[in-house]
């Protein structure tokens, strides 16, 4: 027993080493906008075997994993140390989340987790299930964690052990290991998901971008992306919301939509990634959108390419839950690169690389939603008509360098 228990172990050992040093490389399709990369950047099996399995042979002869991981996904991220630091969403077997930190030194591959999950407080109200964080760090020297904190509704009908309700929980750190939790955001909405964190002061508070919500589940008569404003961080209490990017019929974010990672900001203006869901008979379909705000007012929408960005492709659309990206963080390097860390069907993370020049190009200057099928048409005709005009003059010059010739 004991030569098959070394066995068991070595083989784990290894199995886990390869997936770990493997290469990650692009994928040679491309809309010109950004790169995806082949392989998952985290999967549940690049978590530590030291938190699943005990190794001690007299408590667990059979090696059998003892704490099971279903999936990382939904990871906030941060350059940190000269390293890409994901702060990762973990769910157990059990269906609860926690989070851990993975790190890499090119951002693409070799991700490996720190040897402890991340021990975060609980407030006088202990969370059920906490999730989806994302990290700012904000003018005044804290990197903030503002992530989903869920709890059982205790207003649900006797034996309805499904109802939930969700805020935002906010904790600060200085070195990702050590949190302080403060208090739960406070906003006039009954629910709130998908909060963030604006990176600067707006007339010398502390700004969020929320996601009013009537239920845990449907947006009701609100829903879209808001924002508000906090004097206090410690205590936050938000008087008055206001939706600065809604919900529109019959487009990738009829159903809900919420804001992804930290804005960046450019000369041009505040580059925003957010998520749209709109329902199929397949079920809810996530997507990633953009759009840009204005510098010095961030409430102002100022350009929005119409449809997605990003959609779950092959085998990204398969997992947990189906059809679904979502992005709660994305870093920038000095150069301008970007690496945009995305999660497939609540399964798995991705990395897609682009640069601010190209965003900012893509969100500038991609046609803006017309919300009709003969706006869509007209659209391409234009586009169309530009390759011609484009076309022929492009055959006068070479006919006239020919002539010269």
């Amino acid at each position: 027993m004991k030569n098959e228990f070394q066995k068991r172990l070595r083989l784990l050992k290894e199995q886990q080493f390869q997936l770990l040093i493997k290469p990650n490389n692009p994928v040679d399709a491309t809309n010109g906008v950004f790169v995806r990369y082949k392989n998952p950047v985290l999967t549940a099996a690049h978590t530590p075997l030291h938190w699943r399995y005990d190794f001690n042979e007299a408590a667990n002869p059979f090696l059998m994993e003892r704490f099971g991981i279903n999936a990382t996904l939904n990871a906030g991220a941060i350059k940190f140390n000269k390293k890409y630091i994901l702060v990762v969403r973990v769910e157990g077997a059990d269906r609860k989340s926690f989070f851990a930190v993975a790190e890499s030194e090119n951002g693409i591959d070799n991700f490996s987790f720190w040897e402890y999950p991340v021990n975060m407080p609980e407030t006088v109200i202990p969370d059920t299930n906490i999730y989806d964080m994302r990290l700012t760090e904000h003018e005044d020297g804290w990197v903030y964690g503002l992530f989903c904190t869920e709890r059982k509704d205790k207003g649900a009908l006797a034996g309805d052990e499904s109802s939930a309700t969700a805020q935002c929980g906010i904790a600060r750190t200085k070195n990702l290991v050590d949190w302080e939790r403060l208090d739960d955001l406070k906003t006039p909405s009954a629910q709130q998901r998908n909060v963030v964190l604006h990176p600067e002061f707006v007339n010398g508070q502390y700004a969020f971008y929320t996601r009013p919500q009537d239920s845990f589940i449907e947006a009701g008569k609100g829903g879209g992306i808001g924002f508000a404003l906090a004097k206090d961080i410690t205590h936050a209490v938000v008087d008055n919301e206001i939706v600065i990017e809604p919900r529109v019929y019959h487009t990738i974010s009829e159903m809900k939509n919420g804001q992804g990672p930290v804005p960046l900001k450019t000369k041009y203006g505040w580059l925003h990634l957010a998520h749209g869901v709109r329902n199929t008979a397949a079920g809810l379909r996530y997507v990633l959108y953009m759009f840009m705000t204005d510098l010095k007012d961030v409430t102002k929408v100022i350009h929005k390419p119409a449809g997605y960005f990003l959609a779950p492709e092959g085998e990204e659309r398969v997992g947990d839950v189906s059809n679904v990206v979502f992005c709660n963080g994305w870093i920038v390097d000095d150069d301008g690169k970007v690496f945009i860390y995305y999660a497939s069907s609540d399964t798995r993370m991705h990395v897609a690389v682009s640069s601010v020049g190209r965003l900012i190009d893509y969100v500038m200057n991609t046609p803006e939603d017309g919300f009709s099928s003969a706006e869509s048409v007209r659209t391409i005709n234009k586009i169309i008509a530009a390759n011609d005009v484009a076309n022929k003059t492009a055959a006068e010059i070479n006919s006239q360098l020919k002539q010269q010739v």
